[in-house]
């Protein structure tokens, strides 16, 4: 099958456009994978900025997929599958990038010259380096005294604080326009959205935790309600 056929059936303006430049066949490989390469954003049709439209990624995300998926080309040749393959894992992947805040505002930082490389670069600021520490003695305090209503409490103070670090990665990485001190202050705004991304890797992961230990409480919660 070729990718031509299904074409008309997408009607999401940049989103038909992209796959419009897609054949997925064999001698335009090298204008695909051109295509392939373009950022994840101008991929779904967006803007690159943090607050973006999670129904319209969906609805692109869907109509890309169904436009690439491997099965639609499962009698066309080797090639073809394979690009098909590499377009179907490539959509896949900036999806789950651009639905995820925290990835997604990584990326952002990325595109705009600033790896997170938290690998290697753990800086955060040495106030909320204290407030890790003091979150971790509470929650090992709660789990000691087996305290579910501290761990709950716990909890809310932490979904708080990542709220707050996304609206201010919002503030931070959405375009305010392209005079050169909106420019030269995005610099600045993208290496502080780097920072609050390592804090927020902090906060999910141990909001994460903190939802396994509360799992079992929930469940057993759950059991009396229903008895």
């Amino acid at each position: 099958m070729r990718l031509w056929r299904i074409v008309p059936s997408l009607s999401l303006g940049a989103v038909s456009e992209t796959v419009s430049r897609m054949s997925l066949n064999p001698t335009h490989e090298v204008r695909d994978r051109a295509v392939l390469s373009q950022d994840y954003f101008s991929l779904f049709g967006l803007q690159a900025r943090f607050s973006i439209d999670v129904q319209a990624l969906t609805q692109s995300w869907r109509r890309l997929q169904a436009a690439v998926h491997p099965d639609r080309f499962a009698g066309a040749g080797a090639a073809e599958q394979r690009l098909a393959m590499q377009w179907s894992t490539q959509i896949n992947a900036a999806y789950r990038t651009l639905l995820d805040p925290q990835a997604r505002a990584a990326y952002l930082c990325e595109l705009r010259g600033v790896p997170i490389d938290a690998e290697r670069n753990t800086a955060m600021p040495a106030d909320f380096l204290m407030q890790q520490l003091q979150w971790r003695e509470e929650l090992d305090d709660a789990r000691r005294a087996e305290d579910v209503g501290a761990m709950q409490m716990l909890s809310t103070v932490v979904g708080n604080a990542r709220e707050q670090a996304l609206s201010r990665l919002a503030a931070l990485l959405d375009p305010m326009g392209n005079n050169p001190a909106t420019v030269a202050w995005q610099d600045q705004a993208t290496r502080e959205a780097a920072t609050l991304v390592r804090m927020l890797m902090f906060l999910d992961k141990f909001r994460q935790n903190l939802a396994l230990l509360l799992a079992p409480a929930a469940k057993n919660q759950s059991f009396i309600s229903a008895a």
